[in-house]
């Protein structure tokens, strides 16, 4: 009975150690797994370039490279070289994964547009010339220029013609004839004469009232309109009020 009993203390002792043992390499094993799998899936991580800027061979090269795949997304009209990338997706510097693709916008480079003329035509003719070549008035300048009829475009830029890269015209309108114009004298105070011989430097029209007012001096200018400082056309007519 003693002989037995040890038996099988033995054996439950060994059984122990045994699943002990197992469990031991079955967690080292699945560590393992775990580490090779990380390791594998880092090891299949590139980091995406930076593709603007290059040429589309370029930048298809560089991307195999790293096991990446170039994608042409969309080509836009640009400052920038026919095939050259503008604009990519991802942006540099991400991590992506071996075989992703990169998606890329190519310039077209510079849009040849046919401008049309509009130097000498209004600039409300203008604008709808603009408008139906697609294209649109920039900004507008004015300028006085009494040989001009007003509304005229004198000159415009870009030039009529073709290869001009933006859709913008930019003009420069005359405004006519400009009317002379004054600013009206300080005149009350002064005596008729005096007042009289400064309007005449001017060539302005004016209408004299003559009232009595014991408290001004005989002949001294008590009232005007326009008032003193105001600006006037060369065309108005200034009525002057004399004290007699």
């Amino acid at each position: 009975m003693v002989t037995v009993s040890m038996t099988l203390r033995e054996r439950l002792e060994w059984l122990s150690r045994m699943a002990l043992l197992v469990f031991i390499l079955a967690s080292a094993a699945f560590l393992s797994a775990i580490t090779a799998m990380r390791i594998a899936i880092h090891g299949r991580e590139v980091t995406m370039p930076n593709l603007v800027g290059k040429s589309v061979s370029e930048a298809s090269q560089l991307l195999r490279s790293r096991g990446l795949v170039l994608r042409v997304a969309d080509r836009v009209y640009t400052e920038l070289p026919t095939n050259v990338v503008v604009r990519q997706t991802p942006t540099a510097g991400l991590l992506m994964k071996v075989s992703q693709q990169a998606h890329v916008l190519l310039s077209l480079g510079q849009r040849q547009l046919t401008i049309p003329r509009l130097e000498g035509t209004t600039l409300r003719i203008s604008r709808i010339e603009m408008l139906r070549a697609g294209l649109q008035i920039g900004e507008v300048s004015n300028i006085t220029m009494p040989d001009k009829a007003p509304d005229t475009v004198v000159i415009q830029n870009p030039k009529p013609g073709t290869g001009a890269a933006t859709p913008r015209v930019d003009v420069l309108v005359s405004q006519g004839d400009r009317d002379k114009a004054y600013v009206m004298p300080h005149l009350i105070g002064l005596n008729e004469s005096d007042a009289q011989h400064r309007l005449d430097i001017a060539s302005l029209k004016r209408k004299v009232n003559y009232v009595a007012a014991p408290q001004w001096p005989h002949g001294a200018v008590i009232d005007q309109t326009p008032a003193g400082g105001s600006r006037i056309p060369a065309a108005a007519s200034v009525e002057l009020t004399i004290a007699l």
